[in-house]
Order: C-alpha cells, then structure tokens, then sequence
C-alpha cells in the first residue's frame, strides 16, 4: 500500500483515499494501481464539470470571448484560474507530466473498467468567488501579491520535491504558512473543499469507492467521513456552496466613501469657497486618474486604454456600479483586439511574463487588474489630501 493511500472501512462500505500530487508521474501510476487493484463500484475524483470539460476539451479556451469575461465580473477569476494553471504547468513540466495528468489517468482508468466516476469538487469559480469575496481589503490585496509572485516565479522543482508533497510533514508545513499568511483563502480553498470533497464522496454510490483527491485534503476528507459515520456531522453543503451575500455595512461601504468624498468636497467650498473646493476636485481628478493611468502604463496598455483610465478614475471611483477597471478593460479590448492566436497560445503565454504582456488576452486582464488597483490607491490619497486641505482652513 502507498503512503499516499489510505483504506477506510464503515461497516460494509470501503472508501480508499489516494492523496496525490497533481503533476506527479508516480501518483498517476498510483492511481491506475490502486483502481485496477481495488475494481471499486465508483471511482470518486477532485474535479468539478469546468475542469473536467477542460481536460477533456483542452481547446475550450479557445472560444472565450474577454469582453463577454469582464461585462459577467468574472476578470479575476479567469485571471485566478490562468495563474493557478500556469504555475501547475510550470512544476508538470520539470518531470515530464501535465497539471491533473492523474486525475484524467483516474477518468480514464475508470472508463476501460466500466466503472462509474464522480466528479466531487466544488465549481472552481465559486471557490475563487467565495475566496474573493470572504478577504477583507488589506486580504485582496495579499491575495494578488501571491498570484502575481505566482506567475512570474520561474524557480524550478524537482521531481523528488514534487513527491515529497504527498508527506504529511511537508502538508502540514505548507498549510500552516497558509493559514498565518491568508487565513480566509486557506479556509475557503482547503477547510471547505475538504467537507465539500468529504460530502460527495459520502455520497457517491457503491459500498467500495476509491476517491483521487490532492494529498493535501487527505486528513481533512478523512476527518469528515469519520464524522458523517458517527453520525456528528451532516452532509449538507448548501451553506459553501454560493457566493456569500454582501453584509450590510460591505454594500453601504460601496456608498458612504463616495458619499464621503462628495461631502468633503462641499465642505471645501463651504468652508474656503472657489479655491479650496476647486483644488480638492482637481487633487481628486490628478491622483484618481494618474495612479489609474499608470497601473495602465504598467500593464502595458494601449495609449486609449491609459486615457480611459486617467478620464474614468475620478468617475468611477465615485459610481458603485462600474469600476474603471471594466472601463479601461473594454477600450483595450477594442483597441488590440485578440487574435485567433492569442486564443490558441493562451494557456501557454500564461506561463511567464514575457506571454503573460505579448497576449492580447492575458494583457486586458492585467490592464483590467492594475487601473482598479490605482485608481483604489488614488482614491485613499486623494481623501488624505482633502482632510489636510479643510485641517488648514481651520487654522
């Protein structure tokens, strides 16, 4: 038996846990060993419907349509999903194997044998949702450190570091930095998908499963089931299974800075007439569209692309319904417009920097992310600037 797999027993029913490590060439062998060698009545596997239509259809992205991406809100998550692929890419390609090659080796296994899988992870984009959406600012902020460090690491990995993160030691070293560092991400990523995971693999039909999961959900996913069997924890997932509502002080927040800014601007005027209020708008429309207009710059966009954002800033940042970011995003879209060959090269410019600015894709959502970062460090400078302006009125 590996030191990856365990055997669970539950009265008559047999649930084999094989933790893996998604680009390892051992864990694929692994996981066709343990299938052929327990012929389990379902084979339980860490995929959700996007990433099983990706591995199976690996032409999908060709058919993303950007402007479509960034009018539905999802920039980031796309965003999110191309770095996270891109880094798996990056270690498969140190040894020889792809991103999941042992989860398809477990599809595939399961298919020549006649039996019937399930795919038992939580959708992607509600996980990336749910992780977004439960940071606080300063976590939003950390968040895209981490994906932007992320894809343009180049450090390269050994097959033997590769497998040594199957070992429990290595796991419980790599989730404790987690949970220090990004303690919202750790738990929408980990914590839920492990009882998400554990949930549906209770479920699945059959009194033998063999469920392939990251080695990584190994002591969670066996925590859950010891606990479903016991009878001290329902199944229920609904709770983690959507974007979590706004509270009321997040979507008051969307109003009361804007709210704030305009007040501060007729407090100006009050206090100090023309002059005073005049040089708090134009504070306002320099450091909200600068700042915008050089993340653009940053971003390498189209000069269009940096006009929109400087124009749109100081606009937008005072609108709750649209982000400059959506603004900047579309005109860079329309202004380079992508080619049949950035769809195709997507998934691999994504690999590195230099892909990452040549495709016209991959650039938008970089665009996309970098005006909204200035334009939201533009609006935090500007109202510092405006409480010295009406502090020296008062003197």
């Amino acid at each position: 038996m590996s030191s990856t797999e365990k055997n669970l027993k539950f009265g008559e029913r047999k649930i084999t846990l094989i933790g893996t490590a998604h680009v390892s060439a051992e864990s694929v062998q692994e996981v066709k060993n343990s299938i052929e060698k327990n012929a389990p009545d379902c084979v339980a596997i860490e995929l959700d419907s996007a990433r099983y239509e990706s591995m199976t259809n690996p032409e999908a992205y060709k058919n993303l349509d950007i402007i479509s991406v960034l009018k539905k809100g999802k920039a980031l998550v796309v965003l999110a999903n191309l770095v996270l692929g891109s880094f798996q890419r990056r270690m498969g390609d140190n040894v020889g194997v792809k991103p999941g090659d042992e989860l398809k080796a477990a599809v595939d296994c399961a298919k020549e044998k006649n039996i019937p899988f399930e795919l038992v992870d939580r959708p992607i984009q509600v996980t990336l949702n749910r992780a977004w959406a439960m940071n606080s600012f300063w976590g939003k902020c950390k968040l895209l450190a981490v994906l932007i460090s992320s894809a343009f690491d180049n450090e390269k990995i050994s097959s033997e570091e590769i497998e040594s993160l199957k070992q429990q030691n290595e796991m419980d070293s790599m989730m404790g930095d987690l949970a220090k560092y990004l303690p919202k991400v750790k738990q929408v990523l980990i914590d839920e998908r492990d009882f998400y995971l554990a949930s549906h693999i209770w479920n699945a039909k059959g009194n033998s499963i063999t469920a392939v999961l990251g080695a990584g959900h190994l002591p969670g996913v066996q925590s859950h089931l010891e606990r479903f069997a016991a009878g001290t924890e329902s199944t229920d997932t609904s709770a983690i299974e959507n974007v979590p509502p706004k509270g009321i002080f997040s979507k008051l927040l969307g109003w009361l800075i804007p709210a704030a800014i305009v007040a501060l601007i007729a407090f100006g005027f009050y206090l100090g007439g023309r002059e005073a209020g005049s040089k708090m708008i134009l504070s306002w429309v320099i450091w909200n569209g600068a700042l915008s207009a050089i993340g653009a710059i940053a971003a390498a966009a189209h000069p269009f692309a940096v006009i929109a954002s400087f124009v749109g800033a100081p606009v937008t940042s005072l609108c709750p319904f649209i982000g400059v970011g959506f603004v900047s995003g579309i005109v860079q879209a329309l202004s380079c417009k992508p080619k049949v060959s950035d769809m195709e090269s997507l998934q691999s410019d994504a690999t590195s920097v230099k892909g990452f600015y040549s495709n016209r894709i991959t650039r938008v959502l970089i665009v996309f992310v970098l005006s909204s970062l200035g334009s939201s460090i533009g609006t935090f400078v500007a109202g510092s600037s405006f409480v010295k302006v009406i502090a020296d009125l008062f003197r």
